[in-house]
Protein backbone atom coordinates (compact mmCIF):
# COMPACT_ATOMS: atom_id res chain seq x y z
CA UNK A 1 0.00 0.00 0.00
CA UNK A 2 1.34 3.46 -0.94
CA UNK A 3 -0.37 6.59 0.39
CA UNK A 4 0.99 10.16 0.17
CA UNK A 5 4.35 8.74 -0.90
CA UNK A 6 4.64 6.42 2.14
CA UNK A 7 4.86 2.68 1.50
CA UNK A 8 3.24 0.34 4.02
CA UNK A 9 3.90 -3.38 4.09
CA UNK A 10 1.18 -6.00 4.68
CA UNK A 11 0.14 -6.05 8.32
CA UNK A 12 1.51 -2.55 9.02
CA UNK A 13 -0.28 0.38 10.71
CA UNK A 14 1.21 3.86 10.26
CA UNK A 15 0.39 7.50 10.84
CA UNK A 16 0.83 9.27 7.50
CA UNK A 17 0.69 13.06 7.01
CA UNK A 18 -1.67 14.25 4.27
CA UNK A 19 -0.16 17.41 2.72
CA UNK A 20 -2.25 20.57 2.33
CA UNK A 21 -0.94 23.38 0.10
CA UNK A 22 0.28 26.27 2.24
CA UNK A 23 -0.97 24.75 5.51
CA UNK A 24 -0.17 22.15 8.14
CA UNK A 25 -0.59 18.55 7.04
CA UNK A 26 -3.58 16.53 8.18
CA UNK A 27 -3.09 13.40 10.32
CA UNK A 28 -4.23 10.09 8.86
CA UNK A 29 -3.96 6.53 10.12
CA UNK A 30 -3.34 3.90 7.43
CA UNK A 31 -3.78 0.16 7.92
CA UNK A 32 -2.34 -2.14 5.26
CA UNK A 33 -4.08 -5.50 5.44
CA UNK A 34 -2.25 -8.79 5.51
CA UNK A 35 -4.16 -9.88 2.41
CA UNK A 36 -5.27 -8.11 -0.74
CA UNK A 37 -8.69 -6.46 -0.95
CA UNK A 38 -10.52 -3.17 -1.27
CA UNK A 39 -9.64 0.15 0.39
CA UNK A 40 -12.10 1.98 2.64
CA UNK A 41 -11.51 5.66 3.42
CA UNK A 42 -13.37 7.12 6.41
CA UNK A 43 -13.28 10.83 7.26
CA UNK A 44 -14.58 12.89 10.19
CA UNK A 45 -14.23 16.36 11.63
CA UNK A 46 -15.30 18.28 8.52
CA UNK A 47 -17.30 20.49 10.92
CA UNK A 48 -15.62 21.59 14.12
CA UNK A 49 -18.40 20.83 16.62
CA UNK A 50 -19.34 17.33 15.42
CA UNK A 51 -17.60 14.89 17.72
CA UNK A 52 -18.97 11.36 17.50
CA UNK A 53 -17.12 10.46 14.29
CA UNK A 54 -13.85 11.93 15.55
CA UNK A 55 -13.98 9.76 18.67
CA UNK A 56 -15.03 6.69 16.68
CA UNK A 57 -12.08 6.94 14.28
CA UNK A 58 -9.63 7.50 17.14
CA UNK A 59 -10.90 4.33 18.80
CA UNK A 60 -10.97 2.25 15.63
CA UNK A 61 -7.46 3.35 14.68
CA UNK A 62 -6.23 1.92 17.97
CA UNK A 63 -8.37 -1.25 17.97
CA UNK A 64 -8.21 -2.54 14.40
CA UNK A 65 -5.43 -5.03 13.67
CA UNK A 66 -4.18 -4.84 10.07
CA UNK A 67 -3.18 -8.51 10.30
CA UNK A 68 -6.91 -9.32 10.32
CA UNK A 69 -7.73 -7.22 7.23
CA UNK A 70 -8.07 -8.25 3.60
CA UNK A 71 -7.54 -4.83 2.07
CA UNK A 72 -6.68 -1.41 3.41
CA UNK A 73 -8.21 1.27 5.61
CA UNK A 74 -7.43 5.00 5.71
CA UNK A 75 -8.83 7.07 8.59
CA UNK A 76 -8.84 10.87 8.63
CA UNK A 77 -10.24 11.82 12.06
CA UNK A 78 -9.90 15.62 11.63
CA UNK A 79 -10.50 17.10 8.19
CA UNK A 80 -10.88 20.62 9.66
CA UNK A 81 -8.52 20.75 12.65
CA UNK A 82 -8.59 24.52 13.19
CA UNK A 83 -12.40 24.43 13.24
CA UNK A 84 -12.33 21.56 15.73
CA UNK A 85 -9.94 23.19 18.19
CA UNK A 86 -11.68 26.58 17.88
CA UNK A 87 -15.16 25.04 18.31
CA UNK A 88 -16.23 26.75 15.08
CA UNK A 89 -19.80 26.04 13.97
CA UNK A 90 -19.87 24.67 10.38
CA UNK A 91 -16.93 26.66 8.96
CA UNK A 92 -13.17 26.75 8.55
CA UNK A 93 -12.29 29.71 10.82
CA UNK A 94 -9.60 31.15 8.57
CA UNK A 95 -12.00 32.00 5.73
CA UNK A 96 -15.51 31.40 7.16
CA UNK A 97 -16.34 28.82 4.48
CA UNK A 98 -18.18 25.55 5.07
CA UNK A 99 -15.68 22.87 3.99
CA UNK A 100 -18.55 20.66 2.90
CA UNK A 101 -19.50 23.32 0.34
CA UNK A 102 -15.93 23.87 -0.94
CA UNK A 103 -15.66 21.03 -3.48
CA UNK A 104 -14.16 20.93 -6.04
CA UNK A 105 -11.11 22.41 -4.37
CA UNK A 106 -8.38 24.77 -5.56
CA UNK A 107 -4.71 24.51 -4.48
CA UNK A 108 -4.37 28.30 -4.85
CA UNK A 109 -7.54 29.32 -3.00
CA UNK A 110 -8.37 30.09 0.62
CA UNK A 111 -7.79 27.42 3.26
CA UNK A 112 -11.16 25.68 2.89
CA UNK A 113 -10.76 25.11 -0.86
CA UNK A 114 -7.11 24.10 -0.39
CA UNK A 115 -8.28 21.52 2.14
CA UNK A 116 -10.91 20.33 -0.33
CA UNK A 117 -8.26 20.05 -3.04
CA UNK A 118 -5.95 18.06 -0.75
CA UNK A 119 -8.72 15.65 0.23
CA UNK A 120 -9.93 14.95 -3.29
CA UNK A 121 -6.40 14.69 -4.69
CA UNK A 122 -5.20 12.16 -2.09
CA UNK A 123 -8.22 10.28 -0.72
CA UNK A 124 -10.34 9.73 -3.82
CA UNK A 125 -7.67 7.94 -5.90
CA UNK A 126 -6.79 5.68 -2.95
CA UNK A 127 -10.35 4.56 -2.19
CA UNK A 128 -12.76 1.94 -3.43
CA UNK A 129 -15.40 3.34 -1.05
CA UNK A 130 -15.61 6.47 1.11
CA UNK A 131 -17.67 7.23 4.22
CA UNK A 132 -17.84 10.69 5.79
CA UNK A 133 -18.91 10.86 9.46
CA UNK A 134 -20.99 13.80 10.72
CA UNK A 135 -23.28 14.84 13.58
CA UNK A 136 -25.75 17.60 14.17
CA UNK A 137 -23.73 20.74 14.83
CA UNK A 138 -23.52 22.37 18.26
CA UNK A 139 -26.97 23.95 17.73
CA UNK A 140 -28.66 20.96 16.08
CA UNK A 141 -30.48 17.91 17.45
CA UNK A 142 -30.37 14.99 15.02
CA UNK A 143 -31.74 11.46 14.70
CA UNK A 144 -29.24 8.89 13.32
CA UNK A 145 -29.37 8.51 9.54
CA UNK A 146 -27.28 7.91 6.45
CA UNK A 147 -27.35 9.91 3.23
CA UNK A 148 -26.79 7.97 0.01
CA UNK A 149 -26.44 9.54 -3.45
CA UNK A 150 -28.86 9.72 -6.35
CA UNK A 151 -26.79 12.17 -8.42
CA UNK A 152 -24.08 9.74 -9.54
CA UNK A 153 -24.03 6.97 -12.12
CA UNK A 154 -26.44 4.11 -11.61
CA UNK A 155 -23.60 1.79 -10.59
CA UNK A 156 -22.16 4.24 -8.04
CA UNK A 157 -25.59 5.07 -6.60
CA UNK A 158 -26.45 1.39 -6.23
CA UNK A 159 -23.11 0.51 -4.61
CA UNK A 160 -23.58 3.31 -2.08
CA UNK A 161 -27.21 2.40 -1.36
CA UNK A 162 -26.35 -1.27 -0.83
CA UNK A 163 -23.56 -0.33 1.59
CA UNK A 164 -25.87 2.06 3.46
CA UNK A 165 -28.28 -0.80 4.11
CA UNK A 166 -25.58 -2.54 6.16
CA UNK A 167 -25.58 0.23 8.78
CA UNK A 168 -27.45 0.31 12.09
CA UNK A 169 -29.06 3.74 11.52
CA UNK A 170 -32.89 3.73 11.29
CA UNK A 171 -33.21 6.05 8.26
CA UNK A 172 -31.62 5.97 4.80
CA UNK A 173 -32.07 9.31 2.99
CA UNK A 174 -31.81 9.91 -0.74
CA UNK A 175 -29.51 12.84 -1.52
CA UNK A 176 -28.98 14.96 -4.63
CA UNK A 177 -25.99 16.89 -3.17
CA UNK A 178 -22.94 17.33 -5.41
CA UNK A 179 -20.41 19.64 -3.70
CA UNK A 180 -19.53 17.99 -0.39
CA UNK A 181 -16.66 15.69 0.51
CA UNK A 182 -18.72 12.55 -0.06
CA UNK A 183 -21.00 13.90 -2.80
CA UNK A 184 -18.12 15.27 -4.90
CA UNK A 185 -16.52 11.82 -4.55
CA UNK A 186 -19.69 10.43 -6.13
CA UNK A 187 -19.30 12.90 -9.00
CA UNK A 188 -15.83 11.40 -9.46
CA UNK A 189 -17.34 7.90 -9.70
CA UNK A 190 -16.36 6.87 -6.18
CA UNK A 191 -19.18 5.22 -4.18
CA UNK A 192 -19.65 7.17 -0.94
CA UNK A 193 -22.10 7.82 1.90
CA UNK A 194 -22.49 10.33 4.72
CA UNK A 195 -23.37 8.99 8.18
CA UNK A 196 -24.93 11.24 10.84
CA UNK A 197 -24.92 10.44 14.58
CA UNK A 198 -25.15 12.71 17.62
CA UNK A 199 -25.44 16.48 17.88
CA UNK A 200 -25.69 19.56 20.06
CA UNK A 201 -21.92 19.72 20.59
CA UNK A 202 -21.84 16.51 22.64
CA UNK A 203 -20.82 12.88 22.27
CA UNK A 204 -21.53 9.77 24.31
CA UNK A 205 -20.02 6.31 24.57
CA UNK A 206 -23.16 4.61 23.17
CA UNK A 207 -23.10 6.93 20.13
CA UNK A 208 -19.39 6.26 19.57
CA UNK A 209 -20.00 2.52 19.96
CA UNK A 210 -22.76 2.68 17.34
CA UNK A 211 -20.58 4.70 14.97
CA UNK A 212 -17.74 2.19 15.36
CA UNK A 213 -20.19 -0.60 14.55
CA UNK A 214 -21.26 1.25 11.40
CA UNK A 215 -17.63 1.43 10.21
CA UNK A 216 -17.09 -2.23 11.05
CA UNK A 217 -20.28 -3.04 9.14
CA UNK A 218 -18.85 -1.27 6.09
CA UNK A 219 -15.59 -3.20 6.48
CA UNK A 220 -17.53 -6.47 6.55
CA UNK A 221 -19.68 -5.35 3.61
CA UNK A 222 -16.53 -4.64 1.58
CA UNK A 223 -15.04 -7.97 2.77
CA UNK A 224 -12.10 -6.16 4.37
CA UNK A 225 -13.12 -7.68 7.71
CA UNK A 226 -14.51 -11.21 7.92
CA UNK A 227 -17.96 -11.89 9.28
CA UNK A 228 -20.34 -11.56 6.37
CA UNK A 229 -22.70 -8.77 5.39
CA UNK A 230 -25.99 -7.94 7.08
CA UNK A 231 -28.90 -5.96 5.66
CA UNK A 232 -30.49 -3.95 8.49
CA UNK A 233 -34.06 -2.86 8.91
CA UNK A 234 -34.23 0.75 7.75
CA UNK A 235 -36.83 3.16 6.47
CA UNK A 236 -35.91 4.94 3.25
CA UNK A 237 -36.63 8.66 3.01
CA UNK A 238 -37.50 9.33 -0.62
CA UNK A 239 -38.06 13.07 -0.32
CA UNK A 240 -36.77 15.56 2.25
CA UNK A 241 -37.21 19.26 3.02
CA UNK A 242 -34.39 21.31 4.51
CA UNK A 243 -35.81 24.59 5.82
CA UNK A 244 -33.57 27.62 6.35
CA UNK A 245 -34.27 30.88 8.14
CA UNK A 246 -35.35 33.69 5.78
CA UNK A 247 -34.04 36.31 8.23
CA UNK A 248 -32.49 36.73 11.66
CA UNK A 249 -34.83 35.81 14.48
CA UNK A 250 -35.68 33.58 17.42
CA UNK A 251 -36.48 29.98 16.46
CA UNK A 252 -39.16 28.11 18.41
CA UNK A 253 -39.66 24.51 17.22
CA UNK A 254 -42.99 22.85 18.02
CA UNK A 255 -42.04 19.23 17.20
CA UNK A 256 -39.35 16.80 18.34
CA UNK A 257 -36.89 14.41 16.75
CA UNK A 258 -38.30 11.33 15.04
CA UNK A 259 -41.82 12.75 15.40
CA UNK A 260 -44.29 11.83 12.67
CA UNK A 261 -46.06 14.90 11.33
CA UNK A 262 -48.99 15.40 9.01
CA UNK A 263 -49.14 17.71 6.03
CA UNK A 264 -49.90 21.23 7.19
CA UNK A 265 -48.70 20.63 10.77
CA UNK A 266 -46.89 23.52 12.45
CA UNK A 267 -43.20 22.60 12.82
CA UNK A 268 -41.99 25.85 14.35
CA UNK A 269 -42.11 29.63 14.34
CA UNK A 270 -39.54 32.32 13.74
CA UNK A 271 -40.19 35.37 15.92
CA UNK A 272 -38.62 38.77 16.43
CA UNK A 273 -37.41 39.99 19.81
CA UNK A 274 -40.77 41.59 20.54
CA UNK A 275 -42.58 38.29 20.06
CA UNK A 276 -44.08 39.00 16.64
CA UNK A 277 -44.19 36.00 14.31
CA UNK A 278 -41.92 36.51 11.30
CA UNK A 279 -42.56 33.15 9.69
CA UNK A 280 -44.29 29.84 10.33
CA UNK A 281 -42.87 26.54 9.10
CA UNK A 282 -45.54 23.99 8.18
CA UNK A 283 -45.07 20.50 6.78
CA UNK A 284 -45.54 20.28 3.04
CA UNK A 285 -46.25 16.55 3.28
CA UNK A 286 -46.62 13.75 5.83
CA UNK A 287 -43.17 12.98 7.18
CA UNK A 288 -40.66 12.36 9.97
CA UNK A 289 -38.56 15.02 11.73
CA UNK A 290 -34.90 14.17 11.04
CA UNK A 291 -33.16 17.12 12.71
CA UNK A 292 -33.86 20.63 13.94
CA UNK A 293 -32.04 23.62 15.38
CA UNK A 294 -32.13 23.86 19.17
CA UNK A 295 -30.42 27.26 19.36
CA UNK A 296 -32.77 30.16 20.07
CA UNK A 297 -31.04 32.76 17.92
CA UNK A 298 -30.59 32.12 14.19
CA UNK A 299 -29.23 34.11 11.27
CA UNK A 300 -30.67 34.33 7.78
CA UNK A 301 -29.73 31.15 5.94
CA UNK A 302 -29.27 29.03 9.07
CA UNK A 303 -30.88 25.58 8.99
CA UNK A 304 -34.06 25.36 11.06
CA UNK A 305 -35.52 21.90 10.53
CA UNK A 306 -35.39 18.92 8.18
CA UNK A 307 -38.13 16.37 7.67
CA UNK A 308 -38.53 13.54 5.23
CA UNK A 309 -41.23 11.52 3.51
CA UNK A 310 -40.73 7.76 3.86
Amino acid sequence: MIFCGIELMPGQKERVPLPVPGAQSLDTVCLCGAALGKTLVVTAGVHGCEYVGVQALRRLAAELDPAELSGNVIFLPLANPTGFYAGAKRVVPEDGVNLNRAFPGDPAGTLSVRLAHALEATLYPAADFLADLHSGDCNEALYPLVFFPTAGTEAVNQAACTAAQALTVPYRVRSTAKNGLYSWAVQNNLPAILIERGGMGTWSEPEVDACCEDVRSLLRHLEILPGGNLTREQEEIVEARYVEAPSNGLWLPTVGLNERVRQGALLGRLEDLAGQCIWEVRAEFDGIVLYHTVGLGVEAGDPLIAYGHP
